[in-house]
């Protein structure tokens, strides 16, 4: 797309000519939107278009930013493909018809429980819920048994999270869901008086790891990620999995999907077909990203958990409603 826009469309226009230009894909390739970890996806990338070819050129971003920009852009998208972190981000779009059915040979690579039923999209990896500790300060008997327990008074000021993220809204997305509006909204109450704000997981973890809390809720692979690195901001940290359908025990989806505006669907879609098959979810086994495998047969990284013994509740991805979420978090003055 130039620069040179008409006259009626004004400054609004350029502002979208400079989003769109640098993104548009050279050679007939595909453009991805990606609000997943760029390393995952660099990998990813590499893998597929050294298999197949087929050029892919990557803007990294957020959840919400790019859902929100793609439900803007609509069918002057240049986007073919959209990965998140999170699939409230994916219902968003999706809401807005914006996706286009997704292959069946990609659907059928991927259980059930990791996509959504109207298969406009599918689950590309997985993150588990998790309350990491510092062990110098909680023994295991004093640990939440429920992460609706942290409403209780008696943890007033000694837990933290960060509110502002995609990740936090996706685990109160699937409260929500679990449990009504009006039990959310009481939690997010008791929560705004109990608990302390950090900006970012990693912040929150460090936080706990230093002492300044006791305990925070967070996704497991920020944990993993410093273990396998120097381990310096988790040296203290233990991690807490709810586990028995708890609310806490929430599985986050990561999802993919192609626009319905794709100037390249072929190629889009092939591209997700092998990020969901066996050299995609391979990069999560031997990879750095310590996220779940969600492929059928498809191994994870022998240091997690299994996903199979988080006892993670039942959760319809296609009712996860981040606006909802959204609207409960700013009237419980979280955001």
């Amino acid at each position: 797309m130039k620069y040179a826009l008409s006259a009626l469309a004004g400054a609004a226009a350029l502002a979208i000519s400079l989003i769109v230009g640098p993104a548009m894909a050279q050679d007939g390739g595909i453009v991805v939107y990606n609000a997943q970890h760029e390393s995952l996806t660099d990998a990813w990338v590499e893998g597929f278009t050294k298999e197949t070819g087929i050029k892919v050129t990557v803007r990294h971003g957020g959840d919400s930013d790019f859902s929100n920009q793609i439900v803007a852009e609509g069918a002057a998208s240049p986007a073919d493909v959209f990965l998140t972190e999170n699939s409230p981000a994916m219902v968003l779009v999706e809401s807005a018809g914006l996706f286009a059915p997704v292959d069946a040979e990609t659907l059928a690579q991927v259980p059930q429980e990791y996509q959504p039923s109207s298969g406009k999209w599918v689950g590309i990896a997985a993150r588990s819920t998790v309350f990491v500790y510092n062990k110098t300060k909680l023994t295991a008997e004093q640990l939440p048994k429920s992460l609706l327990d942290l409403a209780d008074p008696n943890w007033k000021g000694r837990w933290a999270a960060s509110p502002s993220g995609a990740d936090f809204q996706a685990i109160v997305s699937a409260v929500l869901q679990l449990k009504g509006e009006a039990a959310t909204a009481g939690w997010l109450k008791a929560m705004k008086e109990n608990f302390t704000a950090y900006k970012g997981n990693s912040t929150v973890m460090k936080a706990v790891n230093a002492g300044e809390v006791e305990g925070g809720v967070i996704y497991h692979y920020y944990y993993y990620g410093d273990q396998a690195k120097t381990g310096e901001n988790s040296k203290n940290i233990g991690l807490h999995y709810f586990k028995n359908q708890d609310p806490g025990a929430f599985v986050s989806v990561s999802g993919g999907g192609v626009l319905a505006s794709s100037k390249h669907p072929k190629e889009a879609q092939a591209f997700l077909k092998w990020v969901t098959g066996k050299g995609g979810q391979d990069v999560l086994k031997t990879g750095n990203s310590f996220e779940y495998a969600v492929g059928k047969g498809a191994d994870s990284n022998p240091a997690l958990v299994p996903l199979a013994e988080l006892q993670a509740p039942k959760v319809d991805a296609t009712t996860l409603n981040s606006k909802k979420v959204t609207d409960l978090m700013t009237a419980a003055g979280l955001l």
